[in-house]
């Protein structure tokens, strides 16, 4: 059975200002990645004595900030990965960077040692905007992170690009893309800006002191990438997502297609045999767990057979290709119009899905308002 492996590296220079993800930007003693990665190391090992036979298709290191860490703490993570478990031939390895934080002696030995995927979180072009929102990188370090990995050979590199921005125009945006597509990147992530509780953002709005684009104006940025990046022929394979052919993110993928995965590292969720687990956030007490040959989830929850049916519709509905008929009765052994055999003519006559023998996807204007559908699909 094939897996995927999410590798959660929760450490940062500096907290971005919109980020609430498991993470921290404390100053730390170098010796706790050590540590942290000898920790990561034995959840590994603990994973193989109750996964002995699976096979790992993709292995995605995010955070945080993986590329903070000195190169051979991550390969030696990688490396205990391959010892425990077989891997796909042509197995996906992604690893998320901050182009702050890489040189290019750091890529060189990443890729010799098989990384052979590069998420770099770009997010706008203009140091001003880049400044606003907590970023300690500028676009000069992300044009040369880039080049730079283009050189010692990754073919395959994506990049995030946000909207919505404080001080952010549609001029502003429209010169990311033009800079990601002159770049001749693999794959674009786009993210709207959302104002989260207990970041400078949040705290800031909450002040009366962020501008912020209005509705309209976010809108048209965001009908901007999605109209535009098609043209340059990155292919909106999900809400948020857009590649050129064969280069989508088969890890991203997998949990859309509501396939099983571990989730290792402080703060990391996983995903198996219909269980969802947990890991601590605090990094010491995940350590201190792995330390001693536990595993270290605090959280498990089963998912029930109802709660099942609506993360697979909700997961499938993200993806361009829509919900998979065929695939929904062979997991559920029903049709899915028998459960949802009233909602989906309202919504197709809404002009939000399309609805057809094989697939159930959303058009563009039911991508705009995905969560509004997604409800639809909660079972009474």
């Amino acid at each position: 059975m094939g897996f995927g492996i999410y590798i959660h590296i929760p450490f940062c220079k500096q907290k971005c200002f919109y980020c609430d993800f498991a993470s921290t930007a404390k100053k730390v003693d170098e010796t706790l990645y050590e540590q942290y990665i000898n920790a990561l190391c034995q959840e590994i090992t603990m994973y193989q004595a109750l996964f002995p036979d699976i096979c790992i298709d993709t292995i995605y290191f995010g955070g945080g900030t993986p590329s903070i860490l000195p190169p051979d703490l991550i390969i030696r993570a990688l490396n205990t990965v391959k010892a425990n478990f077989a891997l796909n031939s042509d197995i996906e390895i992604t690893l998320e960077a901050n182009p702050g934080t890489v040189d290019e002696q750091k890529l060189q030995y990443l890729y010799q040692n098989g990384i052979n995927r590069l998420s770099f979180g770009v997010q706008a072009v203009q140091d001003n905007l880049l400044q606003k929102i907590g970023r300690i990188h500028t676009i000069k370090e992300a044009d040369m992170a880039i080049e730079m990995a283009q050189k010692i050979g990754f073919k395959n590199i994506s990049v995030d690009l946000m909207y919505g921005l404080p001080g952010q125009t549609l001029e502003m945006l429209k010169e990311a893309v033009s800079w990601a597509v002159n770049k001749n990147i693999q794959h674009i992530s786009i993210y709207g800006l959302q104002i989260e509780e207990n970041t400078v953002l949040g705290r800031l709005y909450d002040q009366g002191k962020l501008i912020l684009p209005s509705e309209d104006e976010s809108e048209m940025m965001y009908d901007y990438l999605t109209e535009q990046l098609p043209k340059y022929n990155y292919n909106r394979y999900e809400i948020s997502n857009f590649a050129k052919i064969d280069y989508e993110s088969r890890h991203n993928l997998a949990y859309w297609q509501d396939k099983f995965y571990l989730g290792l590292g402080a703060g990391a969720h996983g995903y198996y045999n219909q269980k969802r687990v947990q890991n601590p956030f605090d990094i010491d007490e995940y350590i201190k767990k792995c330390n001693q040959k536990i595993l270290p989830f605090i959280n498990e929850e089963i998912v029930d057979e109802k709660a099942h049916i609506e993360e697979f519709c909700f997961l499938g509905l993200r993806m361009a290709k829509g919900i998979d008929k065929e695939i929904f009765k062979q997991k559920f052994n029903t049709d899915i119009e028998s459960l949802y055999g009233e909602i989906l003519p309202n919504l197709e006559k809404d002009g939000l899905i399309i609805n057809t023998q094989k697939y159930i996807y959303l058009t563009s204007k039911g991508m705009k308002f995905g969560n509004q559908v997604f409800s639809e699909f909660l079972l009474d």
